[in-house]
């Protein structure tokens, strides 16, 4: 499909292009195959066929200053020839594949096969019947009427079963259509720096046209193909593209192509847009791959070959093209890191939710429960129909009564389905959708954009916040408050006049020629506001020192435009210091230097003193400085910058790539002191999160005086206890042995007390982040939070549990990282985010209780009531309406409550607290006791209490009885009135707390009463209901209303005493396989799989060994197209960065060696015990 929509595309541009008679000078062809080249052969071919750059940009019609005139005709006229900025996303599900995805669920076919068998022998008039020999079959009267409506049972199945259906493929279309609206407004959001007439303008990435002059700086991601045109110092990471994890070095005359999907790593720049959309390199990719639709299918390849069906010569054709989409596909989502790197995160992702793996846990024990249940109960449903038949009665099997002991027999097999229908949770997975799904629209106005669902659910177990000061604990308006000029410490702005001329010209020449010509102040807004702050918030700051001076530094630039700047250094981690090299009107060179002061001072000799001449700056003046002026400043929180300058001669002319003799020797100008004020809700919101239990820390690029200042302001540490504050430096001496390789046991000595990380790199970060995961030191696995705005926190947002992205300063490819943006940047938005967190964990513990109270009643009655009156007293469409609409409706109500601020006052629940606790597990015991004895007791003295028929020993096909109706109505009641006991799951007392603040609970609980009433009055026949007297309702409704009552009795019981109370759905260590080593091999292990591991483990492993060994045999029989996909992958495999053994299955099933390239190296793949594979 793809090629076929590129060719037409291109010849409907080819025509375009001859009827504008070649209105620019070069086509769509020309540009798309000279993107094509990489460097040198590019630089040649420019040289050959345009000349240079510049003529390509004349071609284009565009300027290099300028930019494009950016009238509409023209931006128009220039989509219509070279396409626009686009590429059209994959087609999502149609609802009709939603609802066979639906469809697929195991309990529906059995439901739909009994509802078939049934409505076929309810069709089905046995010849037999008019036979006297088979009487038990025709016990009681039976006008013709009644046997006509033996259907109905059936159709009602079939109809409920079509009513989960649509709902759930509604709620997973309607999940698809707000994630792809999410999609597209991350999209729209993002916008690109263009030069349009002359003026710097931000545009949404979309519009871009071939011909644009785009600026690029440190941290974007490139959003079209374009020729590198002027800039300094650009280096590319073009990973994504080519999997080589080296940056690029990119100058006009070495290696001028850029390329879309690919991320500025360093530097800044200007380059001229060549193609854009899908002709762009990522473009032609995903026009292969057919608009990015690898991914779904990969998904779905993954699932079969799961199943271990997919036969060997289809998948090995397959194994191509998974191999190719693997290469590709972080270019759709521009993920930074290799191919791997996306693999491996997507399982990471995958087997990290807390709550799905307890819950995955919880439906398996449930389902067996319901299993063995209802076989028991069909075995004993028969037995008794058999030996009271055939033995007690010695009846003979006549062969024209088989049609009546079939329907029989049909009978009894709907039972048994209605008690395994009953026993599984159906409403389980529906309440988790809901619940996340609620949340995350909700959290949006909390400031968090949720990226991946479960992250919102994870946050709620955070044990650990990593925090990056600036900006997040900060509000980054950076100002200038203290500075040391001249042998002068001023403790506030000094005065102008007071400052010598020739030291002032320096200071304004330094800092607004020396740094990014994008940043800039703009005038406030509104009125009374504050200047708006555009770019690097600390160069911000500085030139904000410079017009607080009285300067003006736009006139400073206009003078020395960034086309003149000789060379510059660009700001890096490494480097910690930016210089630009200016050539001055004598030839001679002047080098302008501005960094970390404590970094910047060590490469000083000089400075500047109050006549603003050059004295000597000794290494003992030095010390002087930093005790006096360096340390002070940074004890009130201040982040201290340096400014300098060195002068080259004009010749010889310096080596300018040794860095190390060029940035030395400068003279000191000045020191300033930044402060970046505390956000005022900061403080609130630690507090709060350490009263819930988690770990604020702090890590930050900022001296560890600031740092240490601004963490007693925010309350991360306070004086008096016992914590660490250290530097990047002592942390990296610290967890190190002497071959300098890191030691786990050596960073759980540190991180529990560490609280402040100074002078980090993001290095630091990631191995903090990986060591507080990877710790066994605490009982619970520690679950970590991160925040991070730059592209280097990449890889620990990554690793974190939870990453935290800045919406406002932070780049696109920490943006790309995360699972959740802050839209505010704001570090209380995170405090949100760990309430709507426990929030989803707390409304789906609610919905258990709830769903389990009705599923244990519901079973034990279907169960002893069809053992004893041989006819469950529940019939199988009222326990779907129960089950069904109770289940559905219960799961919206109490999954849609909204958080208390209650929820941070207890710690963090962790990955061992099991999902039902024994709090619960009393309530759902407790209410299932009150429920069983009064159903019991209207089931077998209930037509003596209310003087009416008994429904028992009801013949077949018998019209509905009141008796029955009353049991049925009273179990509705008593559902009704419980799932308002249901809403608080901690033992609290007053359950009606809040509840008008919950509107759809109230509407909920109100329109099932109404549709109850509706029903039992109505619903005759199908719902094998007869309508009920109102004193038969009253009762029933006080019945209800009893449960509340029995609630506060159930409160009142200490749960300590019930020892004996199991808990369910816990995560045990053991199954606690450490994610790293699941992810680098691995696809995720079933939890239903891991259960079942537990018992038959020899079973398994020996046909395991086998059946891996056969079906790896039989793969490389098939052909070398997988060894091809190995070795192709396993070169990829080897730049992973942490690469650990696999320790936990003790074999490699078939779906991994099949769906998972990178997971085995034919080596391994050859022998399934190895375990550790490379």
């Amino acid at each position: 499909m793809g090629d076929m929509t590129n060719s037409d595309f291109y010849s409907k541009n080819q025509r375009n292009e001859s009827s504008h008679g070649g209105e620019f000078g070069c086509t769509l062809e020309e540009l798309r195959s000279l993107m094509e080249l990489r460097s040198t052969e590019a630089v040649v071919k420019i040289k050959e066929t345009y000349g240079d750059t510049e003529a390509i940009c004349r071609r284009l019609k565009t300027s290099p200053i300028e930019g494009l005139p950016g009238t509409a005709p023209d931006l128009e006229k220039r989509k219509q020839i070279f396409g626009q900025n686009f590429i059209p996303p994959k087609k999502p599900k149609t609802f009709l594949q939603l609802v066979w995805e639906a469809l697929q669920d195991v309990t529906l076919i059995i439901l739909e096969i009994a509802a078939i068998i049934s409505l076929g022998l309810s069709f089905y008039h046995p010849p037999g019947e008019s036979q006297e020999g088979c009487a038990t079959a025709q016990a009681g009267s039976e006008d013709e009427g009644e046997a006509e409506a033996g259907w109905i049972e059936g159709a009602a199945i079939l109809l409920s079963v079509i009513c989960v259906v649509l709902v759930t493929a509604f709620n997973d279309w309607s999940k698809e259509k707000q994630f792809r609206g999410l999609q597209s407004r991350i999209e729209q959001e993002q916008k690109f720096t263009v030069i349009r007439a002359g003026q710097v303008v931000q545009i949404p990435v979309a519009e871009i046209v071939v011909g644009d002059i785009a600026q690029i700086k440190y941290g974007d991601l490139l959003p079209a193909d374009g020729l590198f045109i002027q800039g300094n110092d650009l280096k590319i990471d073009e990973s994504s593209l080519t999997g080589e994890s080296d940056q690029v070095r990119k100058s006009v005359d070495k290696d001028p192509m850029l390329l879309s999907g690919t991320h500025v790593m360093e530097g800044s720049g200007r380059m001229v847009v060549t193609a854009v959309g899908v002709n762009s390199q990522t473009g032609i990719i995903f026009t292969l791959l057919g608009a990015g639709g690898e991914e779904e299918e990969k998904k779905d390849k993954k699932g079969k070959m799961q199943d271990g069906t997919v036969d060997t010569s289809q998948s090995k054709a397959k194994q191509q093209d998974g191999a190719a989409a693997m290469e590709m596909q972080p270019l759709k989502s521009a993920e930074g890191g290799d191919a791997d790197d996306k693999k491996k995160a997507n399982m990471h992702k995958k087997e990290k939710s807390v709550l799905q793996g307890k819950l995955t846990k919880l439906a398996v024990q449930i389902g067996k429960a319901g299993l063995v249940m209802s076989a028991i109960t069909v075995i004993i449903l028969v037995l008794y129909f058999t030996v009271d038949t055939f033995v007690v009665n010695k009846k003979p099997w006549l062969p024209e009564c088989t049609p009546v002991y079939v329907q029989y027999f049909v009978k009894f097999f709907i039972i048994g389905v209605t008690v395994l229908v009953v026993a599984v949770p159906e409403g389980l997975p529906l309440a988790v959708t809901i619940s996340l799904a609620y949340s995350v629209k909700k959290m949006m106005k909390d400031n968090n954009l949720v990226r991946h669902l479960d992250a919102c659910e994870t946050m709620g177990n955070a044990t650990a916040i990593c925090s990056d000061k600036t900006g997040t604990l900060t509000t980054n308006r950076m100002t200038v408050v203290q500075a040391y000029l001249g042998d002068v410490h001023y403790k506030e702005i000094p005065d102008p006049s007071s400052i010598n001329a020739k030291t002032m010209e320096l200071l304004v020449h330094a800092i607004a020629i020396n740094s990014a010509y994008t940043t800039k102040i703009l005038p406030p807004e509104k009125e009374g506001a504050l200047p708006r702050q555009v770019g690097n918030k600390t160069e911000c700051g500085l030139l904000g020192f410079v017009l607080d001076l009285k300067q003006d530094y736009d006139a400073v630039r206009s003078q020395m435009p960034e086309e003149k700047l000789y060379k510059v250094y660009t700001f890096n981690s490494v480097r910690k210091s930016m210089s630009t090299v200016i050539k001055l009107p004598d030839e001679s060179f002047r080098m302008y230097s501005k960094g970390a002061s404590e970094i910047v001072l060590k490469k000083c000799c000089k400075i500047l003193n109050e006549s603003g001449e050059p004295r000597v700056f000794r290494p003992r003046d030095r010390d002087e400085m930093v005790k006096k002026v360096i340390e002070p400043m940074a004890c009130d929180g201040l982040r201290t910058i340096c400014v300098a300058y060195r002068d080259f001669p004009s010749s010889p002319e310096p080596d300018w790539d040794n860095e190390n003799d060029i940035l030395n020797d400068l003279t000191c100008i000045c020191v300033v002191g930044i402060e970046d004020p505390v956000r005022p809700e900061v403080p609130e919101a630690i507090r709060k999160c350490q009263r819930a239990g988690i770990t604020v820390r702090m890590v930050t690029g900022d001296n560890i005086n600031t740092a240490r200042a601004i963490a007693i302001k925010c309350g991360i540490i306070h004086p008096g206890e016992d914590f660490l504050c250290i530097e990047g430096k002592e942390f990296n001496q610290r967890i190190r042995n002497e071959k300098g390789e890191i030691e786990q046991e050596r960073i759980d000595k540190i991180w529990p007390k560490l609280r402040v990380l100074a002078r980090s790199s993001p290095t630091d970060k990631h191995t903090l982040v990986k060591g507080i995961i990877d710790s066994t030191h605490t009982e619970q696995r520690q679950v970590v939070a991160v925040t991070g705005d730059g592209t280097n926190d990449g890889p620990a947002l990554k690793k974190a549990d939870v990453g935290f992205a800045m919406g406002i300063a932070g780049t696109d490819v920490a943006k790309e990282a995360s699972d959740i943006i802050l839209t505010d940047d704001n570090f209380s938005s995170i405090v949100k985010a760990v309430m709507w967190g426990r929030n989803v964990y707390d409304s789906i513990s609610k919905f258990l209780q709830f769903q389990l109270t009705v599923n244990v009643v519901a079973v034990i009655v279907a169960f002893t009531g069809a053992c004893i009156t041989q006819d469950s007293p529940l019939k199988a469409v009222q326990m779907l309406w129960v089950n069904l609409i109770m289940d559905t409706f219960a799961s919206l109500a109490l999954a849609t409550e909204p958080p208390t601020e209650t929820l941070l006052l207890r710690k963090p629940y962790g990955r061992n607290k099991p999902l039902i606790s024994r709090t619960m597990m009393k309530n759902i015991l407790g209410h299932a006791v009150y429920q069983l004895t009064l159903i019991f007791t209207l089931l077998f003295v209930g037509e003596k209490m209310f003087e009416i028929d008994s429904g028992r020993n009801a013949p077949l096909h018998s019209p509905p009885s009141e008796h029955y109706t009353i049991i049925f109505n009273t179990f509705v009641m008593m559902q009704l009135f419980n799932e308002i006991n249901a809403r608080k799951i901690h033992g609290e007392r007053n359950v009606f707390d809040g509840i008008f603040r919950n509107p759809i609970f109230c509407t909920i609980v109100l329109g099932t009463f109404a549709i109850q009433i509706v029903i039992v009055q109505f619903g005759g026949k199908p719902f094998s209901c007869s309508p009920l007297q109102l004193d038969q309702w009253m009762w029933c409704i006080f019945i209800g209303l009893g449960e509340l009552v029995w609630g506060q009795v159930i409160a009142t019981i200490p749960t300590s005493r019930l020892k004996f109370l199991k808990e369910a759905g816990r995560l045990t260590q053991k199954e606690e396989i450490p994610e790293e080593e699941l992810n680098e091999d691995v696809e995720e292990i079933d939890h239903a799989e891991r259960e079942l591991r537990r018992g038959q483990i020899l079973w398994f492993r020996g046909l395991n060994r086998i059946q891996t060994q056969i079906e790896v045999v039989n793969t490389f029989k098939s052909g070398a197209s997988f060894q091809g996909a190995l070795r192709r992958q396993s070169s990829v495999t080897s730049q992973s960065q942490d690469v650990a053994n696999l320790s936990s299955p003790s074999h490699v099933s078939l779906s991994n060696a099949l769906s998972s390239p990178t997971s085995l190296p034919p080596a391994a793949a050859g022998h399934p015990r190895r375990e550790g594979v490379p």
